[in-house]
Parts: C-alpha cells; sequence; structure tokens
C-alpha cells in the first residue's frame, strides 16, 4: 500500500505543478479585490477589474482541481505515460459525478435524497471533489495498464486494444459508482455525527476539528465536518456568524475559534514546513520548483493544496503529522485568545479584512504564534524527513540520481542515442517494459545478459544501474523524456 501510495504521490506531482501559479493569481486577485471573494470593499474600478480577472482565472484551477487529478495523474500513473489514460480518467471522473449528482440520485426511488438533509449535502459535494477526482485517474489509468493490448474478435476489431480502455473504464466506473452510491453518505453523515460529538468539547474539541479537517483533505470528505463548524447544519457556523458581524455574546460559542488556528499554520507553518523540504532535499532545485511557490500560496491567501497533494500521497504519516500540528496549534489559539475569521482561507489578506470585523481579538498575536509556528513546523518537519528517511518533494529517488540531475548527453541527437541505447540493450524483442524517472530509461528485460553497459556509454548515455535480474536502467541526465518519446517510437 505505501509502495502504491508513493507511486500515486509522484503521478501527482503533474497536476499539482499547475496549482502554484492559481495560488498566487487568487491571492493578488483578493488583495485588490476582496469584495470579489466576498470580503467588504469597492467593486468598480480598475483595482477591482484587474483583481477579478485574476481571481478567475486562478479559481479556474483550483475550482477544476479535480479534473487536473483525472486527466494528470492517470497518465502518471499508466505504464508508458500515454494520453489514452488521461482520457479514461476524464471518461471515469465524468461519469462518476454525473451518476453522483444530486439531479441523478434524487431521481433513483430507492433514495429518498431530501433537499437540506446531511445526505443531500453529501451529494453535493461530489462534484469536483479532489477524492473522485483521483479515484477516476486510479480506475481509468489501471484500465489503460490492464486493457491496452487488449485483442477482439474480429467482427470487434475496432474496439481492440487501446480503444477498448474508454469501454471498460466506463463499466468499472459505474460499478464503483453504485458502490458510492450507498457509501459516501454513510461516511459522510459518520463524520457529521463526530462533528456534533466534538462540539462540547471546548477548545480541545476546535484542536480535534482542526486535526481532522487537514486529515480528510484527500478524500474531500473534510466538507462534512466544515459543514458542521463553518455553517449552519446543526445550528454552529462560525464562519457564517462572524462574517454577520456578531460577537461571542451573540452565539453560545467563542466566536472564531474553528477558525483561528488555521492562520498561524498556513501562513508560517507551512513555509516552515517547505523550508525543512528544501533542506533536507536530495533535488533541492526540484524541491525549490514546487514548494517555495506553494508556501507563498499559503501565506498570501491560504491555498494549501499545492503544498498538501506535493507529499500527501509521497508520505502520508508524514501527513499525519501535519494534521496533528493543525490541531495542537488550534488548541492554542483558543486558550490565548486569538481570534480571526476568513472568507477564504486562512491567508494574509483574510486576516487583515478579519481584523476589522466585531468578532476579531489580539490579532496582533498572529506575529509571536507565527513565529512559534514556524519552528514547530521547521523543526518536526526536519526531524521526521531526516530521522525516518521520509520521502518528500526532491526525495524521491536515490542521492546518485539527485547527481545525475547535471549529467550532459554527449550531444543533443535524441533519435540517435535511443537508437543506440536500444542496440545496446538487445533490442526491441529483449524490451519487456520501459518508463523513465527524472534522469533515467527504466528498462525490463528479458535477457539481463545481452544488455552491453559499454555500448550503452558508447551510445551517449551516462552509464547502467542493475536494480534486479530483469530491470536495467540507463542514466540518461535531465533531458531523459526527449529520449524516452524517441525510443518510444521504435518500439
Amino acid at each position: 500500500m505505501m509502495k502504491f501510495l508513493q507511486k500515486l504521490g509522484k503521478a501527482l506531482m503533474l497536476p499539482v505543478a499547475a496549482l502554484p501559479v492559481c495560488g498566487i493569481l487568487m491571492g493578488l486577485g483578493y488583495a485588490l479585490a476582496p469584495a470579489a471573494m466576498g470580503a467588504a470593499g469597492e467593486t468598480t474600478g480598475l483595482a477591482y477589474t484587474v483583481g477579478f480577472i485574476l481571481i478567475k482565472a486562478g479559481g479556474a484551477l483550483i475550482d477544476n482541481m479535480a479534473w487536473l487529478f483525472a486527466v494528470g495523474a492517470a497518465v502518471g500513473l499508466s505504464d508508458d505515460h500515454d494520453g489514452t489514460a488521461a482520457l479514461a480518467g476524464l471518461v471515469s471522473y465524468l461519469m462518476m459525478t454525473q451518476l453522483l449528482s444530486v439531479a441523478v440520485v434524487s431521481a433513483l426511488p430507492f433514495m429518498n435524497l431530501t433537499e437540506g438533509t446531511s445526505t443531500y449535502i453529501a451529494f453535493q459535494k461530489t462534484a469536483g471533489n479532489a477524492f473522485i477526482g483521483i479515484l477516476a485517474a486510479i480506475i481509468g489509468a489501471t484500465c489503460y495498464n490492464k486493457f491496452k493490448s487488449t485483442q477482439l474478435p474480429d467482427w470487434l476489431a475496432f474496439f481492440s486494444g487501446k480503444r477498448c480502455v474508454a469501454i471498460v473504464t466506463g463499466l468499472v466506473s459505474i460499478v464503483v459508482s453504485v458502490i458510492l452510491l450507498f457509501l459516501w453518505p454513510l461516511i459522510f453523515n459518520a463524520l457529521v455525527w463526530v462533528g456534533d460529538a466534538i462540539v462540547g468539547l471546548g477548545g480541545f474539541g476546535a484542536g480535534l476539528y482542526a486535526f481532522f479537517n487537514r486529515l480528510l483533505i484527500p478524500t474531500g470528505l473534510h466538507h462534512a465536518l466544515n459543514n458542521v463548524f463553518w455553517f449552519d447544519t446543526i445550528g454552529l457556523g462560525d464562519l457564517t456568524h462572524y462574517w454577520a458581524g456578531e460577537t461571542s455574546q451573540d452565539v453560545t460559542w467563542s466566536l472564531g475559534m474553528y477558525m483561528s488556528g488555521f492562520f498561524p499554520c498556513m501562513m508560517f507553518g507551512i513555509p516552515g514546513a517547505a523550508l525543512a523540504m528544501v533542506h533536507t532535499a536530495k533535488n533541492k532545485k526540484a524541491a525549490i520548483g514546487l514548494v517555495t511557490s506553494a508556501a507563498i500560496c499559503a501565506f498570501v491567501c491560504g491555498v494549501t493544496e499545492p503544498f498538501e497533494f506535493g507529499f500527501m500521497f509521497l508520505c502520508f504519516p508524514l501527513y499525519v503529522v501535519y494534521a496533528l500540528l493543525y490541531g495542537i496549534f488550534t488548541v492554542i489559539t483558543y486558550y490565548v485568545g486569538f481570534r480571526a475569521g476568513f472568507m477564504f482561507s486562512a491567508g494574509a489578506t483574510d486576516l487583515v479584512f478579519s481584523a476589522s470585523l466585531p468578532a476579531h481579538a489580539n490579532t496582533w498575536m498572529i506575529i509571536p504564534l507565527g513565529i512559534a509556528a514556524f519552528i514547530v513546523f521547521y523543526v518536526v518537519f526536519r526531524f521526521a524527513i531526516t530521522k525516518f528517511n521520509l520521502v518528500t518533494p526532491g526525495r524521491e529517488d536515490e542521492d546518485a540520481e539527485a547527481a545525475e540531475s547535471n549529467i550532459q548527453l554527449a550531444n543533443n541527437d535524441f533519435t540517435a542515442i535511443a537508437s543506440g541505447v536500444l542496440a545496446a540493450i538487445g533490442g526491441k524483442g529483449n524490451v519487456a517494459n520501459v518508463d523513465y524517472c527524472a534522469t533515467r530509461l527504466r528498462f525490463e528485460v528479458k535477457d539481463s545478459t545481452a544488455v552491453d553497459e559499454k555500448a550503452v556509454k558508447a551510445a551517449g548515455a551516462a552509464g547502467v544501474i542493475r536494480p534486479s535480474k530483469t530491470a536495467c536502467q540507463v542514466v540518461i541526465g535531465p533531458k531523459v523524456q526527449f529520449v524516452y518519446d524517441e525510443l518510444k517510437k521504435m518500439l
């Protein structure tokens, strides 16, 4: 299971790489046009217009993140990164979201779906759900890997091979949707029940909520808890009451207690964790490219998905620790009296605007709380990564592969290099499968004795590594994709 999660984590790097830019766009847009995100502010003028456009441009990706996962992760999980897998992932996503939509489920007589109930809300949350997107990618890629070479009878020959993948994916998606039709509301309602139970636990309950909120992000089921604590599902509504201009005197709890703890974690904790990842990375360029922009997104506007999805599947135990730190800091903020709220998320922009509302308290404490969060997140992440040799961005490959990022090919004739490498490993007939990583071509060969290491180097590659009797890795360097593309044409 852990190996599969790591493989999924690597596959998610492709769509995740598109998220930081949208976070930055939304952060800048929110700063220019807060009214476009529901906060107070001007709704006319140049600043509002520019901000509105930036928000919508960034939101195009954030709001459709599940689509990115369904397509991008499917490509990453497929054996040969073929576009057919992306199509299969999209087919699965569209089919499942349609079958699990409120419109379809409410039309089923045996479901008895009533508007306003938690079950109704559960099916409202399937559209755009990251979990559904990732599940679709897994289904699409699995169907592609298993059925891409299927040979059908002559009268169905048109649908043989890759053309049958979408058909099989659709059938599997129907079965999975039927299972989720009964399973999804049970899990969602169970989490609502947990939320109800947490409400009476005061500051400790707020910490439990923050922990489960982050822990459930990969599944999308955090929406179940959010509906309990932020909105009026059970008459609580921390977010709605806060932004309505009320105070703790108007409600039965300390207003803002279910939002305040996210601010030091998102604004300062994530940058601290990101710095730890950079310091412990073997391939620092890769780590800096991903986590630095993600940290900026988190600080400015509280968009955390680029950071979280960047490592949650690569190293889920560390993600559990990450969620636990949210819980701890939420308890701390409750007892020290720091209160703030957000309309969008717990970034600097929302902190500034929420400080003008009556329920805010001790806003200045974000400085000591933020410094503490930065230090704690940094120390905990750095210790855990180095102590247990955890896989995080920039640490996916061995030390040797990190060094290989600086390798230069003998020339840029990728066709000639691919041809020479193919001949050196025993020709087309000796290749059972081929894939590539950051710097290497990864072959599965039928006869390892047919691999000529001297010929591989003569072809322009840097060397050969043999992890097992049937595996052969040819070290190419950062231009490996171009050699791989030519190699696939030859195969």
